[in-house]
């Protein structure tokens, strides 16, 4: 990484909080776990250069996390099957539906358009990867890469599986705005993905920012991204209101999780000592 020059700030605190303390029973029961995986990955550890049992307790908790995280996806999708055809939460999806087609016009499909294909599968990549580029080489350090991987691949799975499992029909083809889309309606993939991506470089941007008001606008700006992001997506008759509100759902606990790993990860590093006083 390139010397800047520039005064080096905390990576284990955001503002005044310190990410490596935990004050809760389940976090404490969670970092017990963590340090029980980085001491069963030591022989892993020392065979892999530059690598500490940390790094290895980061993996598999990371991966552990997304079976949790599969199978919630499941559940998700049978809860969806038990609503389907009652006056449940998909009650909503044909009016709301018909709300957003009465709002439409040529000028205003066209913007709206443009602004969905930032969240889409080549959009978010790059616009994702310039921001943690930009942070990684602020920081000289390569764990914001990391999580944003983890963070990315977790969120891709999740969204095939869902796809592929529930295979829901989208809003009919005559009430879409082309270009139509093809791959099956539940979850929307551009919510889930958005809203990970989003929220886990929120985080590392308040890991960055040394101003309260750098973090509330970081924050807002996060916010109003994967709301519009995801109501694009209903406006232009791509996704059923639930479609999104599953996205919306799934990938914040995606991006909670693996936010949760970095943090563990940050207390290993820095209080090993304390790690292991918990386990």
């Amino acid at each position: 990484m390139p010397e800047t020059g520039r005064p080096q700030t905390p990576d284990d605190t955001i503002g005044a909080r310190d990410l490596t303390a935990w004050h809760t029973r389940l976090g404490r029961w969670l970092l017990s776990v963590f340090a029980a995986l980085a001491r069963a990955g030591r022989p892993l550890a020392e065979r892999v250069a530059s690598w500490s049992s940390a790094h290895v307790a980061f993996v598999v908790f990371a991966l552990i996390a997304l079976v949790v995280m599969v199978a919630l996806v499941e559940g998700v999708e049978s809860v969806y099957e038990g609503v389907v055809g009652r006056s449940g939460v998909t009650a909503v999806d044909q009016p709301v539906l018909d709300a957003a087609v009465s709002l439409r016009s040529p000028g205003l499909d066209s913007a709206v358009t443009s602004f969905t294909d930032v969240g889409g599968p080549v959009g978010m990549p790059i616009l994702a990867g310039v921001a943690v580029a930009v942070i990684t080489w602020r920081r000289r350090r390569w764990t914001p890469v990391v999580v944003t991987v983890v963070a990315a691949a977790g969120s891709i799975a999740m969204t095939i599986v869902g796809k592929d499992f529930v295979d829901r029909a989208r809003p009919p083809a005559t009430l879409a705005v082309p270009p139509l889309e093809v791959s099956p309606s539940f979850p929307s993939g551009h919510t889930l993905n958005a809203t990970v991506l989003t929220t886990v470089i929120v985080y590392l941007v308040l890991i960055e920012s040394t101003a309260a008001w750098q973090r509330t606008l970081a924050i807002a700006a996060g916010v109003v991204f994967v709301v519009t992001m995801g109501l694009s997506r209903v406006f232009l008759g791509h996704h059923w209101l639930t479609d999104v509100l599953a996205g919306w759902l799934i990938g914040l606990a995606w991006a909670l999780a693996a936010i949760t790993a970095h943090r563990l990860w940050l207390t290993l590093r820095e209080r090993p000592a304390t790690a292991l006083e918990s386990s």
